[in-house]
């Protein structure tokens, strides 16, 4: 089912959202060369980039660009094509570990190929939360409390730190794949024995209530922000994937200079990392007005319920145009990116 645009506003062209659309870089196909779309994975998330890869091979090839579509399986998978590929670039849109973590990133790098996205640190930084917090802690920036739960012997010590509910997640998955609210330490134990199937370090973060927010960043730009409503207990893999009672507001009602105040924010979030290309920021605004960090993707989903091409068609920008612009970040000199 279609995700339920806001009934009274709908998704708008909202060009002064963001501080300006930077003007094409490439104007030809044929100046990208030959174009990987690498896709799949073998993390939790795999199902969600293939429909995300296949949407963006499909934008590539109506654009006229030479793209060929690649579902990575298996680790042997990526580095035997990356051997056969003989492609110019690499458009990355594999999401979760393998693909978002630096590994991927780390092979195209030695492989001399360029591609969209982070450098390696900046994803490895990024696909693992608590060093994420821990970065935007040592930078200032707003993020809840968390507490590692590293057995069941965390549970008390952590409902102690950080009072209850509480939500719990693995620290190295996306699309809230294996996260769950807890109330009690019952319900904590619970949700941890969940999040650890995922072979991660599993974390608790105190819950914040307030309505949430996602913000969009392209080349250096935050694209108008989107605030998330489902009647669903969190934003979880349902609401995001499945339900047909999420509700996407673009424009969000925050004010014009609140929205400008939470884009900066997701900036600062994103350069404190040394994210580059593209990517997603998560937050909250709680009830007393507090912008909360969450976390930040950096190979957003790109499928019909992903964000940002809705945060981009706000932008007026579409879905084609916006892979386009997604492929131009592969143009810049990526041995600075972090």
């Amino acid at each position: 089912m279609k995700p339920q645009l806001d009934s009274k506003s709908g998704i708008k062209p909202q060009l002064d959202s963001i501080s300006g659309i930077k003007p094409l870089r490439v104007s030809q196909a044929a100046d990208f060369g030959r174009v990987a779309v690498l896709m799949g994975g073998w993390a939790a998330e795999r199902e969600i980039s293939l429909r995300s890869g296949r949407a963006v091979h499909a934008a590539l090839l109506a654009r006229g660009v030479d793209a060929l579509a690649v579902d990575v399986r298996h680790e042997a998978d990526l580095l035997d094509a990356l051997d056969s590929l003989r492609a110019d670039r690499v458009f990355n849109i594999i999401h979760g570990r393998g693909g978002e973590d630096g590994v991927l990133q780390a092979a195209l790098q030695l492989a001399g190929l360029p591609y969209t996205g982070s450098g390696v640190l900046a994803s490895a930084l990024s696909m693992h939360k608590p060093l994420t917090k821990l970065c935007w802690r040592g930078l200032d920036l707003p993020t809840p409390n968390w507490c590692a739960l590293r057995d069941e012997g965390d549970i008390e010590p952590c409902l102690a730190a950080l009072g209850a509910p509480v939500i719990v997640k693995p620290a190295r998955e996306g699309s809230s794949i294996g996260m769950s609210k807890a109330r009690d330490a019952a319900e904590l134990a619970r949700a941890w024995r969940v999040a650890r199937e995922y072979c991660a370090e599993v974390y608790a973060e105190s819950w914040i209530t307030g309505r949430e927010y996602t913000i969009g960043v392209l080349d250096g730009e935050a694209l108008p922000v989107i605030r998330l409503e489902t009647p669903n207990q969190f934003y979880d893999y349902d609401a995001k994937y499945c339900a047909g009672t999420t509700q996407y507001h673009c424009p969000c009602g925050l004010s014009s200079e609140q929205e400008r105040e939470l884009q900066d924010l997701a900036m600062r979030a994103c350069q404190g990392l040394g994210i580059g290309g593209w990517a997603r920021v998560d937050a909250f605004i709680d009830a007393h007005g507090s912008p909360w960090l969450i976390e930040v993707n950096t190979v957003p989903g790109m499928t019909d319920h992903s964000l940002v091409p809705m945060a981009a068609k706000a932008a007026g920008v579409d879905f084609e145009e916006l892979v386009w612009r997604i492929l131009e970040t592969s143009m810049a000199d990526q041995g600075g990116q972090a």
